[in-house]
């Protein structure tokens, strides 16, 4: 563990060794103990300064009173488990279940930045495919899409985006007129989408995707020497919640696959559900869970 001065403006903390190693103005202080998991935590004081710290001051779960259940909730949540049921077997509250997605959801989020980092290299991957997935807030009135894109074959979801849409077909004039007009954020999605996978992606790569009239803007706008492929949307099959296809051959399985696995482990996306989502923050949180989980977890390792 590494162990320094925890103030800014100390010389020990200055002039720590690389790494954190300690340069042995900071002696241990006793210990405490953690009530959470039960456990002795030893403490330390800054000769120089005469702060004093723990071990606990340096890791992840700092000041969390239940720290022993985020591993836990992180694979409930990422396997089709709801907040209330997850309060409900965990033995706490609903509101630590809302604060632990936050959190949890926050650290996704940058566990997902470190592992694209690690495992492609600068402007390497040479074919995606991406498209709308459409869910709600509260809702149906009140639809939003969910931009995703996934690298084709091994399916790894490289990126995606939330935001607001209007409504449409026969619910359009119900949702005016309970709701007022409602803006439509696609657009930023779609641009902003494509902005962080642009590092990412060889300048001429293969993209893949439905015949959304809109699509081609955005990725000339940040890949102009891509390749862009565009297949007529097929009838949704029984299985999969409506986003596989029923055709023999689907251009577009690993996208469309992914988003069957997306209905089926995140539980404010099933089709027929209690379930809503009632903050689009809370939707991203869930999402960056889900995505950290099925990178990691539940798909073959890239080889």
């Amino acid at each position: 563990m590494n162990r320094y001065c925890i103030n800014l403006d100390c010389s020990e903390h200055q002039s720590r060794h690389p790494g954190g190693s300690v340069s042995g103005r900071v002696s241990k202080k006793g210990t405490f103990y953690r009530r959470c998991d039960r456990r002795y935590i030893q403490r330390f004081k800054c000769m120089v300064c005469k702060v004093q710290f723990s071990r606990a001051t340096f890791d992840p779960d700092y000041r969390q009173h239940r720290r022993e259940i985020n591993e836990r909730l992180f694979v409930f949540l990422a396997s089709g488990g709801t907040q209330r049921r997850a309060a409900i077997l965990l033995k706490t509250d609903r509101m630590t279940i809302r604060r632990k997605l936050r959190i949890l959801g926050a650290r996704a989020k940058a566990d997902h930045e470190e592992w694209l980092e690690e495992q492609f290299q600068e402007a390497s991957i040479k074919h995606i495919q991406f498209d709308d997935l459409e869910t709600s807030e509260h809702t149906k009135c009140k639809p939003l899409s969910v931009t995703l894109a996934v690298r084709n074959r091994s399916r790894e979801i490289l990126d995606f985006q939330v935001k607001r849409m209007p409504a449409r077909g026969l619910l359009a004039k119900i949702a005016r007129k309970r709701y007022g007009p409602r803006k439509d954020e696609r657009s930023e999605g779609w641009d902003l989408l494509f902005r962080n996978l642009k590092p990412l992606l060889h300048p001429e790569v293969l993209c893949e995707s439905d015949e959304n009239p809109h699509y081609p803007k955005y990725l000339r706008r940040h890949l102009p020497g891509a390749k862009h492929v565009r297949y007529k949307g097929a009838r949704a099959a029984t299985v999969g919640q409506g986003e596989l296809k029923k055709q023999r051959f689907d251009p577009l399985f690993s996208l469309n696959h992914t988003c069957a696995m997306l209905r089926a482990n995140v539980s404010r996306l099933f089709r027929r559900t209690w379930n809503t989502t009632k903050k689009v923050e809370g939707l991203i949180d869930h999402l960056w869970i889900y995505v950290r989980y099925h990178n990691t977890v539940l798909i073959s390792p890239k080889e």
